[in-house]
């Protein structure tokens, strides 16, 4: 094996951050005499900013609301005059107290917090990294954390959630923080969604956050109340914009309000990662994540490095908490062999209690595997 093994996994969902699904491939690697590169990779949601630590950034740490009311430790990363921002962080689903689902409530203030901290830093190239939120509010209160009034009929401000939605009457927009009209804004996701409708933020990531059949149905009400109000304000309807859905509909507000173009999420991970660089002395190539299925050939992460590798005639191979695809469907983006935890533990308990070592394992073959140009 002349070059390193590049390791580059996503978070394998409520088992694994990225990081550490990495490490524990790498070490199996080394123990078995190979050379290890871990790089650990996300798509802009979960893990964006461990994913962007070795890539000149530093994290800067405050306290914001979260998605309920109660403060959270939140961080942004800064390199120059950029500032990353991960929604996550501050109102995703990994910060509900106690892990309890509020579908209705739930709230993006925190995020809106975040960004007014980067604009304190001096920032003024604001990366918002959407996905994992526990929020159905159209980004309403991250536009409220920036100065913008949101009323009802009697000029009361409109509480927090996508169900308060509901009641809003008149969106003021000329209150945001002036720094904004200075700042780039870039909404970076790979969801497509729609704001409203049967595609839309209510419908499909809904139930995902705890919402039952009727709370949809509420949150549905209050994001087109919302898009009515916000259109009446800016003279222009962004509900059907790509990416408006994105994170409970805080896309449609990074869009309408801030102005804000979208990037894929993988595209901009990877490029700020270096991941290209490093594919230039790897001679094989390990991505992965919790389920490695249909839903992660639509732009995530995973397929995003396994495309770049392709191009640089690396061999690519999954390693993933469940592989649903079939080895032909996996050849058509690159990969040539996979494993997968659920069948080596024979079990779904095992493979989520035992994933470090069964990592570990799996990585103490791929030096071999390396040898052989890819074949397992």
């Amino acid at each position: 094996m002349n070059g390193s093994v590049l390791v580059c996994l996503d978070k394998f969902r409520g088992c694994l951050t990225a990081a550490q699904a990495c490490a524990a491939v790498a070490a199996g690697v080394e123990a078995a005499g190979g050379r290890a590169v871990a790089m650990p990779v996300a798509d802009g949601g979960e893990g964006t900013l461990a994913a962007l630590a070795g890539a000149g950034y530093r994290e800067v740490w405050v306290e914001v609301t979260g998605p309920t009311g109660r403060p959270v430790r939140a961080a942004f990363a800064v390199r120059g005059s950029r500032a990353v921002i991960e929604m996550a962080q501050a109102s995703g689903l990994d910060v509900l107290p106690g892990g309890v689902a509020a579908p209705l409530v739930a709230d993006s203030h925190g995020t809106g917090e975040l960004i007014r901290a980067a604009l304190d830093h001096g920032c003024l190239d604001i990366v918002l990294a959407v996905g994992g939120s526990a929020t159905t509010d159209g980004g309403a209160g991250l536009l409220r954390a920036l100065g913008a009034r949101i009323t009802d009929s009697r000029g009361a401000p409109v509480g927090p959630g996508g169900a308060a939605l509901t009641g809003a009457a008149n969106v003021d927009l000329s209150t945001l923080d002036f720094r904004l009209r200075l700042a780039r804004v870039t909404l970076v996701s790979d969801v497509d969604n729609p704001l409203t409708g049967p595609s839309g933020a209510a419908a499909v990531f809904g139930p995902q956050k705890g919402a039952s059949p009727r709370d949809v149905e509420v949150l549905e009400r209050g994001l087109r109340q919302f898009a009515e109000v916000v259109a009446a304000e800016i003279g222009g309807d962004f509900r059907e914009s790509p990416g408006a859905g994105a994170a409970g509909g805080t896309g449609f507000a990074a869009l309408a309000a801030l102005g804000a173009r979208r990037v894929s999420g993988a595209e901009f991970v990877l490029g700020e990662a270096g991941v290209e660089q490093a594919l230039r002395a790897a001679s094989l190539v390990v991505v992965g994540e919790g389920r490695f299925d249909e839903q992660s050939l639509r732009g995530k992460a995973p397929v995003g490095v396994a495309s770049a590798a392709r191009r640089h005639g690396v061999p690519v191979v999954v390693v993933a908490g469940d592989v649903r695809l079939s080895a032909a469907r996996m050849r058509e983006v690159g990969v040539v062999a996979a494993w997968s935890l659920l069948e080596r533990a024979g079990g779904l308990d095992a493979s989520i209690s035992r994933a470090p070592a069964l990592l570990t394992e799996i990585g103490r073959e791929l030096p071999a595997v390396a040898a052989r140009g890819g074949a397992a």
